[in-house]
């Protein structure tokens, strides 16, 4: 592993304590394990705070360079390619490096001109403003945390984020008509123009159809919405590019984890990842949770009863009914009787049947003998686990799910399988490792998230591909056994 270069003066180590989770969390989407995402993080901070001394040490002036989480995010993916281009592809996601040698990419590295509108806007404004708006839409910190760390008065934040929305619209909009445009684009520019300005205009169907097809249009119109709330996946997409939804889903969900238990990184600490930040949340939980589940696991193991006479009578009336020729069988007796040897004595006259026996064991009705009428089954057990299937977003060919699962047992690993119906290919994921064979499709748990406590929940999530239809998931079963719905 390559030595990270070690901060050179205080400012830097607070960008350290600061940044070192975004990196780390971008850098665990683009690999496939722990290990190598630490790796990739460690270089690719150490290539960042080196383009950054360097812009620091540059000729005054008016500079135009990223502020420093998406300055970070961008030094991941250059060292992304140059693992692809170095032959340690192996070591990435696989979609991943499908990506990194399309078209999509190369539009990151090509003339300025042709790179993602969201991309040219943020860097076009000032780094003050760029900075607030990247934390507060991005990285979702609450407005009070990002005013502390930019030095703003919490008062009047609010109100300074709506003016960088707009200044981030108008550097977008120029961006967009400074861009190489073919003569279709061209003819919609006024009218994209126009429908985003106004929260409550309709778009046009022509528009609509050809915003599905073109990714630079598609790109500008969620720059230019301002009351759209596209503005944290055009900015996430157009820095990054390559899993900016996965990031966008991490970075609020890792905001609601520090929200809910107050950790703070001080100067030099490392955080793995919101996930192991999250185990400190589940902890917290398992102990004012453990006896209420001990309870419930015990109840949910006695299906017939509460009683242990009970609960013998009933799985006594599961064996086969007596042919005519054979003596009729000996009600088990209670644990409180005689030892369970006692089960093969004869016995001079049968007994009277149990209340607890079904009607159809009436001494009236005589038992038949052919196979077919074997013994009676017992109902089935109640699923133990229900999956939570939401659709967070869709466009035309692809979309973005999140799945919840509750489990009343305790898990030591878990492995959630269900079936597409409609044709469609599970991609990237977080949280979660997929695998997929035509429209068969299993989850698996990640290191960090193996162990779930009894009433648990789990939470992962994916962007998937689509070619027409996008019908819910169906039979979902979690290590092997079905799981409810709903």
């Amino acid at each position: 592993m390559p030595d990270l270069s070690p901060p050179q003066d205080a400012a830097e180590a607070a960008l350290f304590a600061e940044c070192w989770d975004a990196v780390l969390s971008y850098a665990d989407l683009c690999t496939a394990g722990a290990g190598t995402a630490h790796q990739l993080a460690d270089e690719a901070f150490t290539l960042g705070m080196r383009e950054l001394r360097a812009a620091r040490s540059a000729v005054r002036g008016r500079t135009t360079r990223l502020p420093v989480i998406p300055q970070l995010l961008t030094a991941v993916r250059d060292t992304v390619a140059g693992w692809e281009s170095a032959g340690k592809g192996h070591k990435l996601d696989p979609y991943l490096r499908l990506w990194l040698n399309s078209e999509a990419a190369a539009r990151y590295t090509g003339p300025p001109l042709g790179r993602p509108v969201a991309l040219r806007g943020l860097r076009d404004m000032p780094e003050a403003d760029a900075t607030l708006l990247w934390l507060a839409e991005v990285e979702a910190l609450p407005l009070p945390t990002v005013a502390r760390r930019l030095g703003l008065d919490p008062l009047t934040t609010a109100a300074e984020l709506d003016q960088v929305r707009a200044l981030f619209h108008d550097r977008c909009h120029r961006a967009h008509r400074d861009t190489p445009l073919d003569a279709e684009c061209r003819s919609y520019a006024r009218l994209l123009d126009a429908v985003t300005r106004s929260p409550g205009a309709e778009t046009p169907e022509d528009l609509s159809r050809h915003l599905a097809t073109c990714v630079p249009c598609a790109e500008a119109a969620a720059c230019l919405r301002l009351h759209g709330g596209g503005i944290p996946a055009a900015l996430a997409g157009g820095v990054i590019g390559w899993g900016a939804l996965a990031y966008l889903e991490r970075r609020r969900r890792a905001a609601e984890v520090r929200l809910g238990v107050g950790t703070a990184s001080g100067p030099g600490t490392r955080v793995d990842d919101e996930a192991s930040r999250g185990r400190v949340l589940r902890r917290s939980l398992l102990a004012a949770a453990g006896l209420l589940s001990a309870v419930a696991l015990g109840v949910s193991l006695m299906p017939f009863g509460t009683s242990d006479d009970g609960d013998v009578s009933a799985r006594d009336d599961q064996k086969p009914i007596a042919a005519p020729d054979t003596p009729h069988p000996t009600p088990a007796p209670s644990r409180s009787a005689a030892p369970a040897t006692t089960r093969t004595l004869p016995v001079p006259a049968p007994p009277k049947p149990s209340p607890t026996w079904r009607k159809s064991q009436h001494p009236s009705r005589k038992p038949s003998a052919t196979p077919s009428q074997a013994p009676a089954t017992a109902p089935s057990a109640p699923p133990t686990c229900q999956v939570s299937y939401h659709l967070d977003d869709e466009w035309s060919d692809g979309f973005q799910a999140s799945l919840h699962i509750t489990t009343d047992e305790p898990l030591s690993g878990w492995q959630l399988a269900w079936t597409f119906p409609d044709g469609q290919h599970i991609g990237q994921t977080w949280d979660a490792t997929p695998h997929q064979r035509g429209a068969e499709v299993t989850a698996e748990a990640k290191s960090y998230n193996r162990e779930v406590a009894a009433h648990g929940t789990i939470a992962f999530g994916f962007v998937g591909t689509r070619d027409g239809g996008n019908g819910t998931p169906r039979g979902f079963r979690l290590n092997g056994e079905a799981c409810a719905s709903g």
